[in-house]
């Protein structure tokens, strides 16, 4: 039998390394496993080696034995046995001669060898090994020729020692080699690599608080991918998902973590990758109030993070474990003496400086629950080893800490000073806000001092004080329409990204019309949808917080109106009011009546709305409609009415009342009254100081039965306005002809999207109008009108923090904004304008005019003035 040819054996040796990294590229580490011991039974086949193929056996049987420790490693979750692995290749290592083929097999090793610490969580022993392989690097790069070849290994190598250092919050150092390593990717055009780096960078963003830049980063980085057609690494959506939780937005990052883990899943991802983004996705559920989901995800994501030995993730999946155990005693009111105990134990065990913050949560949930037995002294003495917040402390453990503080101090009796602990926490949240970029992420953001800002309100309350309660509401809701809005126009990216999913809606109505599939345009509409929705979170900037409204200023500026400013603790709704220099307290009953009565009313509203209903149906649903109306108005109107008596109402709701047609109610038909987020948003509104500007803008949709005739109507009381009918009535030439306008009114079809509010939609002749592009217009219209049905209403997160179409453009800076509130017919709505537009000739007054014009027929008419009167 013939001897194999040691040159043509170590050739096939080297095609099946390849094969086994290119196989782990995809996911498909078993079979690149196979792939390397395959590999490592040739090399034994022809050993010993000698003479002028000794070398070429040595250097190859290094690199497959490293490749095969490693992904073993990977797929085991044995850290211990693939650095055992390692150790042992590194004795092979040892007997190079060569000193530069030995330097590059060592830093090739040392790089291996420190990602394997680094999986484990065991970052500061990596940075030694990262240092090693940079060190050989270097050497390498002094020997002299050309350095474009070794530039990607270097490239890789400082950009995972500057992921080593952001895990570590070593910020400068991080930067430093994160910083160098962007450079140079992109001098050598090593692509890939550059898009590696900027996903690091993204984190570092993340790490020091800002939000829109990480998520500009990881965009960016994933755009790299898809150009160069390379498989998106998993630890991107991973750090999209920890900014989008940082912001607030729970229910985006948990449906992100839902697709990703159903990738991993599918292609048997790498055990420690599925348990990260389990942990992930348990945090998105437990801020979503998905308690026992978030137990279950927990559980899971900690058995296999156990596997992988990464001791700082399995303390995280613990504490979410406990957190959602503690959530579960504090809100049913059971609260076994052995919870506390568990979570006290649960941070002594967790003793590595590493895990200062997993020990400190534990130990603050631990005091949560102390405070609630009553056994205040432990409480006292454990709230000692919480740790100080640190300048990369994530704002969940500052706000926890914060809350911790404020009960303890309630349970002392010392209200006073858990109010200044609670305007302290919201201050650092401000802080985190203010460096925000798009409304989605502002409005997100309130999510974490939730907690605190309820407890701020039940103290206030429990001292019926009036003045306070106005005070605290101001300051704990609708922190979005603080912030003065800047003429930056629309990012073009996102602008490109707006048009796609405008051109796909198109293209899918008409297949629709055709009878033709849709099942493809539908799934690239989505994704479209889900990457414009991504770009608006970074590319909206907002200027400097105005100012919150003080009650003299509140009450120098209403003169003869009056404010109902709503809240509600717990089940109980309350109201503020304002009225003729008087602020009081009114409790009004039930919030969770109110929120039944406003729901359905709603309901029936939107039954009521097509033109041609037929009698018997129409008389039955109004008759519910009268009877939700009747409920709300005894319930929010009538115990108020001696306080503001007929004066012009501003109303500022809260959750489920923002749903509320005010005009509908018998108490307030016929009184002009403005709806605003708060009386911050609507003295900002009132003193809004725009242009002079003359032009009307007059705009209808296509397939409107009586939009035609309305805007004929129109005409005759704005006889010099910009119509814009037709083709003529493109998204385009609207955004412009109302750029800067005094009054713009569109008579179209619109849409409410509640699970992606800035996409609520108006339907043109070239598509749709999404409210994105409308909060991206560089000066308002003073005054916008919609005879479109929903667009009134609010996507409503925590903190009162209420996101729409209509309300994107009050945060823009229009002043008055009128919509309705439900679907309404075309007959129905046409009728409405003219009476409002004739009633408006007269008045003067957008509030006054629409009273007049809901009053005729109100529950047909379902249109609120929002902003300013």
């Amino acid at each position: 039998m013939t001897n194999p040819d040691p040159s043509d054996v170590i050739e096939s040796v080297r095609a099946l390394q390849q094969a086994a990294v290119d196989a782990s590229c995809l996911g498909r580490f078993h079979q690149g496993v196979k792939h390397l011991r395959r590999g490592m039974s040739l090399l034994d086949s022809i050993h010993p080696v000698a003479g002028e193929h000794r070398t070429d056996w040595l250097v190859t049987r290094i690199k497959v034995a490293s490749t095969l420790a490693g992904m073993s490693s990977e797929i085991t979750g044995d850290t211990a046995a693939g650095l055992a692995g390692l150790d042992d290749v590194r004795l092979l290592v040892d007997a190079v001669a060569d000193p530069a083929l030995r330097a590059e097999l060592n830093s090739a090793l040392n790089h291996n060898y420190a990602m394997r610490l680094m999986t484990a969580g065991r970052h500061e022993g990596s940075l030694a090994s990262f240092d090693a392989s940079l060190e050989d690097k270097e050497y390498l790069l002094a020997q002299g020729g050309d350095p474009a070849p070794q530039m990607r290994a270097f490239v890789v190598t400082l950009s995972s020692r500057g992921w080593v250092h952001t895990k570590l919050g070593n910020v400068n150092e991080a930067r430093a080699d994160l910083v160098r390593a962007l450079e140079l990717a992109e001098k050598y055009e090593v692509r890939g690599e550059a898009a590696d780096v900027r996903r690091v960078l993204g984190t570092l963003a993340l790490r020091t608080g800002d939000v829109p830049e990480a998520l500009r980063l990881f965009e960016e980085s994933e755009r790299t991918y898809r150009a160069l057609d390379m498989e998106t690494p998993v630890l991107l959506p991973m750090e999209q998902a920890k900014a989008l939780l940082a912001a607030g937005l729970a229910d985006e990052a948990g449906s992100h973590l839902d697709d990703l883990i159903s990738r991993l899943t599918a292609d048997r991802g790498i055990v420690g990758h599925l348990g990260v983004a389990e942990l992930l996705r348990a945090s998105a559920a437990l801020l979503s109030d998905d308690v026992e989901f978030a137990r279950q995800t927990a559980s899971s994501a900690r058995r296999l993070l156990l596997r992988v030995g990464c001791q700082t993730c399995v303390a995280n999946a613990t504490v979410l474990g406990l957190q959602a155990d503690v959530r579960d005693a504090v809100s049913s009111g059971a609260l076994p003496s052995a919870l506390p105990v568990r979570a006290l134990r649960t941070a002594e065990k967790m003793q590595l400086p590493r895990l200062a913050e997993q020990a400190g949560t534990a130990r603050m949930l631990a005091i949560r629950l102390d405070i609630r037995r009553g056994n205040l002294k432990r409480a006292v003495e454990t709230l000692r080893k919480v740790p100080r917040p640190g300048q990369l402390t994530p704002i969940d453990y500052r706000m926890l800490r914060r809350l911790c503080r404020a009960e303890l101090a309630v349970a002392q009796g010392n209200r006073v000073k858990a109010l200044t602990e609670i305007r302290s926490g919201l201050t650092e949240l401000d802080a985190v806000r203010d460096r925000m970029g798009g409304l989605d992420l502002v409005s997100g953001t309130a999510l974490h001092g939730q907690e605190l800002a309820d407890l701020a309100v039940k103290l206030v309350l429990e001292r019926n004080d009036a003045r306070r309660l106005f005070v605290w509401l101001e300051r704990t809701r609708a922190q979005t329409y603080r912030y003065e809005p800047l003429s930056a126009g629309t990012d073009p990216a996102l602008a490109a990204r707006v048009a796609e999913v405008r051109g796909l809606g198109q293209a899918i109505q008409e297949a629709q019309h055709d009878g033709h599939p849709i099942a493809g345009l539908r799934a690239k509409y989505n994704e479209r949808l889900r990457e414009a929705q991504r770009l608006g979170w970074h590319t909206g900037r907002w200027g400097r917080p105005r100012p919150l409204a003080g009650l003299h200023e509140v009450v120098s500026r209403l003169g003869e109106r009056a404010m109902v400013s709503f809240a509600a603790s717990g089940d109980d709704l309350v109201a503020v009011v304002i009225a003729g220099g008087e602020c009081r307290l009114v409790r009004l009953g039930s919030a969770e009546a109110a929120a039944e009565s406003a729901r359905v009313l709603n309901v029936d509203l939107d039954a009521l709305a097509p033109d041609n209903l037929p009698e018997r149906l129409a008389e039955v649903v109004m008759a519910s409609a009268r009877k939700q109306a009747d409920k709300l108005d005894a319930q929010l109107i009538q115990p108020l009415a001696e306080l503001f008596g007929d004066r012009d109402l501003v109303i500022v709701p809260t959750g489920p009342l923002y749903a509320v047609p005010w005009g509908v109610l018998p108490g307030l038909r016929g009184r002009p009254t403005v709806v605003a987020p708060s009386a911050t948003a609507w003295l900002a509104a009132e003193l809004t100081k725009s242009p002079r500007a003359r032009k009307i803008v007059l705009v209808r949709g296509p397939g409107l039965a009586g939009a035609r005739g309305e805007l004929e109507k129109l005409t005759t009381h704005y006889r010099t306005a910009t119509t814009m009918t037709g083709a003529k009535a493109t998204v385009k030439s609207v955004l412009r002809a109302m750029d800067g306008a005094k009054l713009a009114h569109f008579a179209a079809h619109g849409a409410h999207e509640p699970e992606n509010a800035l996409f609520s939609r108006l339907e043109l002749a070239d598509g749709a109008l999404f409210g994105h592009e409308m909060a991206g217009l560089r000066q308002p219209p003073r005054q916008v009108v919609f005879a479109a049905c929903e667009l009134a209403l609010n996507r409503i997160r925590p903190g009162d923090e209420a996101l729409g179409f209509a309300s994107a453009l009050l945060a823009s800076g229009s002043r008055t904004v009128i919509a309705p509130l439900s679907r309404v017919g075309d007959l129905a709505s046409a009728a409405a304008m003219d009476d409002y537009y004739r009633a408006l000739a007269i008045r003067d007054s957008p509030a006054l005019a629409l009273a007049d014009a809901i009053a005729v027929d109100p529950f047909r008419r379902p249109f609120v003035c929002l902003g300013a009167g």
